[in-house]
């Protein structure tokens, strides 16, 4: 049987399709971590650590899982989280992935370095969607990104902070994505070549290649190793919480610092104006050998989960795991890979179907632990 002919229920599902269409140094990019790849491995293992109470011959009728995040209804507590160049996993990727949580009412939030700049996608999408951008050398550049997010109606910043040094991500160097000279060339045209429905639906139709958000601050826009080059001058690692104190002067929305994996973080990020906490480490792909996410969730939420909403990054691969994290005290939780695997696999109607998935996921998992409502996931429902 050809792994086309398997139809997908699961996030490991479309991990498979997507390994099957994408060329290799692009499955790296999106399926691998730093070094190791400990960290990366402990987010998704973590989560078993932790068990559900299940509770019997209760009125599970009315089940619900709308919620408010950062205030606004939501039909489930979820949000696609930022993937750059997520336009080279699927044709105008990021476009495909905002209407697809549109249509089920939950946040999209486009990266920095998407493939689809910030009006491409507002031109795309008929509500508002997150925007995530990082603390960048350029002062002038982070203030013309903020006023381009507020021109069409972004509500929310998601700042990451995590990123002062690129992680060492030894896929990307072996597969000779970060090479721009000619084996390097040679060796993704290789890759590509054996991908004929990808270079077809993204290689030819996909065009423009740039990230759009930053193609006027580049030399050879249509060449990615120039972004690199230019992201990774950008990165500023003399940045402090007092850069977050002057970024909050500056956006009238909301933010949410996203990065955070310390209780004394999260607390400053507090100080300094953030409506917001995401736990994640980056999905394991910077620092190697730290903690998974959820089990920094319980420390984060005792500290700051009183003054500010908490939210979970990491490792989120079902409706159950969404549920546990929940009752861990998480206000909500983001997603990356899976959303990318679907997209990749399956295009807009991957992530549509992916994301009704993940909705009867927490619907069943509620209804079997007997509950209806979202705020009745709580603490003394998990134990570990």
């Amino acid at each position: 049987m050809s792994i086309y002919d398997v139809i997908p229920v699961s996030v490991n599902d479309y991990q498979k399709k997507a390994k099957q269409r994408l060329p290799k140094f692009l499955f790296d990019y999106i399926e691998g971590g730093a070094n190791a790849e400990e960290t990366l491995n402990r987010n998704t293992s973590d989560f078993k650590k932790f068990t559900l109470k299940q509770f019997v011959m209760r009125d599970v009728s009315k089940i619900n899982t709308a919620t408010t995040m950062l205030g606004h209804k939501v039909s489930m507590p979820l949000a696609l989280a930022p993937i750059g160049m997520a336009g080279l996993f699927a044709r105008r990727g990021e476009i495909q992935a905002a209407r697809a949580a549109n249509k089920v009412d939950i946040p999209f939030t486009l990266s920095t370095v998407g493939v689809c700049s910030i009006e491409e996608v507002k031109k795309s999408t008929n509500k508002p969607f997150w925007f995530q951008l990082y603390m960048l050398r350029d002062r002038g550049l982070v203030l013309e990104m903020l006023h381009r997010a507020q021109a069409v109606g972004c509500t929310t910043l998601v700042f990451t902070v995590d990123l002062a040094l690129p992680g060492i991500r030894l896929r990307d160097f072996r597969n000779g994505m970060l090479d721009g000279g000619f084996k390097g060339e040679i060796s993704k045209a290789a890759q590509i070549i054996t991908r004929p429905y990808w270079l077809y639906d993204v290689g030819i139709k996909g065009k423009p290649h740039c990230l759009g958000n930053l193609k006027h601050k580049v030399t050879g826009p249509n060449n990615l190793h120039h972004y690199k080059t230019f992201i990774d001058t950008q990165f500023d690692p003399s940045a402090t919480w007092d850069d977050i104190a002057w970024l909050r002067s500056h956006w009238q929305g909301n933010i949410l610092i996203k990065g955070v994996v310390e209780a004394d973080d999260a607390k400053r990020a507090v100080n300094v104006g953030a409506d917001g906490i995401i736990i994640s480490n980056h999905g394991g792909r910077q620092l190697d050998g730290t903690s998974s996410t959820i089990m920094k969730l319980s420390d984060i939420v005792n500290t700051v989960g009183h003054q500010t909403e908490v939210f979970l990054d990491g490792g989120i691969r079902n409706g159950v795991d969404v549920v546990k994290a929940l009752a861990l005290g998480a206000k909500g939780v983001l997603i990356g890979r899976p959303w990318v695997y679907a997209m990749a696999a399956q295009g807009e109607n991957g992530v549509n179907t992916l994301l009704s998935q993940f909705q009867n996921e927490i619907t069943a998992t509620m209804g079997l632990m007997g509950i209806n409502n979202i705020d009745e996931i709580t603490a003394d429902l998990v134990e570990c």
